[in-house]
């Protein structure tokens, strides 16, 4: 095997969990050229991985422009892949895979894509270990059933010594005491139906500053200020007075360095919970009530990753439920995720987890 093709775009969280199938070809044969296929916004969190040899930029204009699209195209057919691997298995990457003209070519089982591809992967819904569903079947992907236990890898990013002496730096200098717990709240999910209705995501700040006594920052990019003030806001001037609202990196790589110096993670489920845990950081989540839980717990222990999913608490809600249906009362769902099923769980947590 010579030349490898991993197709991931979407959301920061897949790329980030798909660098496992990277990892496993890198293993499976050490002198393949592996190149990982990811959209601009995502590469972030590929950099400077060593299993990566190339990463492919998918830009916003190939979805714009069908011309560029086509041009793309024509330069994935030229570098002559033997094997691509598409974990996105969408239109786009329907078309990248066509287009490639690899012998082997593998995707999860479709019908309307059978014939593109000659190795079709049926995903499982019953998890193996306590990896997770989207790791398990990401490397379903590359090993056969039976390797899946034995071959269990966890997504990792990769800093710089620099960049992590710049991020020290940063802190340090806006006042932040290195020496004492600092937590980074995932304050806010990717879009409303996974966000945690701000008064509730404020008593929990609330809770976990009163308990650690640690300085809390915010995850947030610049369009989700005012979104993220309101929570501050909801909190206690006693909470407000240890948290740094402005503190904040100005792009993906500054806030990963940022997290490398954190103690732990607290708040919604995500791409920032996804990226604590590959730089090894405890994870307290709060999943959305319309997420499945059992594909996204990646590698949860009760002690150091923690998940709550309000199917533990009130399981009559889900009962007849379709996904769909979940979806579409998502907020209703919420008001019923309160901080009294939440807190207890928080602070035993907070009492067992090593700050």
């Amino acid at each position: 095997m010579k030349k490898i093709l991993v197709i991931q775009q979407k959301m920061i969280g897949d790329v980030l969990t798909s660098t496992i199938i990277c990892d496993g070809l890198k293993k499976r044969y050490p002198k393949a050229q592996i190149h990982y296929l990811v959209n601009t916004n995502t590469i972030a969190v590929v950099d400077q991985n060593p299993t990566i040899d190339r990463i492919i930029e998918f830009k916003k204009e190939y979805q714009q422009n069908k011309s560029s699209f086509y041009s793309f195209l024509k330069t994935i057919k030229n570098e002559n892949y033997d094997w691509v691997i598409d974990v996105y298995g969408k239109i786009e990457s329907n078309l990248i895979s066509l287009f490639s003209k690899a012998q082997r070519k593998t995707s999860y089982k479709k019908w309307y894509t059978s014939f593109i591809y000659n190795e079709h992967i049926q995903p499982q819904l019953k998890v193996k270990t306590n990896a997770g569903l989207a790791i398990e079947n990401r490397l379903r992907l590359i090993f056969s059933e039976n390797e899946i236990e034995n071959n269990i890898i966890a997504p990792k990013i990769y800093l710089t010594p620099t960049e992590i002496e710049n991020a020290k730096l940063y802190l340090e200098n806006e006042g932040i005491n290195l020496d004492k717990p600092l937590v980074m709240i995932s304050v806010l999910g990717s879009e409303k139906r996974k966000t945690l209705p701000p008064k509730y995501m404020a008593k929990v700040i609330d809770t976990l500053t009163k308990k650690t006594e640690s300085t809390v920052l915010y995850n947030y990019i610049p369009p989700q200020k005012e979104d993220a003030k309101t929570i501050y806001d909801l909190t206690e001037s006693k909470t407000q007075a240890k948290t740094r609202f402005d503190v904040f990196g100005k792009s993906l790589r500054e806030f990963l360095a940022i997290l490398h110096h954190c103690n732990l993670l607290v708040g919604n489920e995500g791409g920032a919970v996804n990226m604590a845990k590959a730089l090894d950081k405890p994870t307290f989540t709060i999943f959305s009530p319309w997420i499945l839980q059992h594909g996204w717990n990646l590698f949860e222990d009760g002690k150091k990753h923690k998940s709550i999913h309000l199917n533990e608490f009130k399981p009559e809600l889900y009962l007849n439920k379709s996904s769909s249906q979940l979806k579409k009362t998502a907020y209703e769902l919420y008001e019923e995720f309160t901080p009294e099923l939440i807190l207890p769980h928080l602070n035993t947590y907070l009492e067992n987890v090593a700050l």
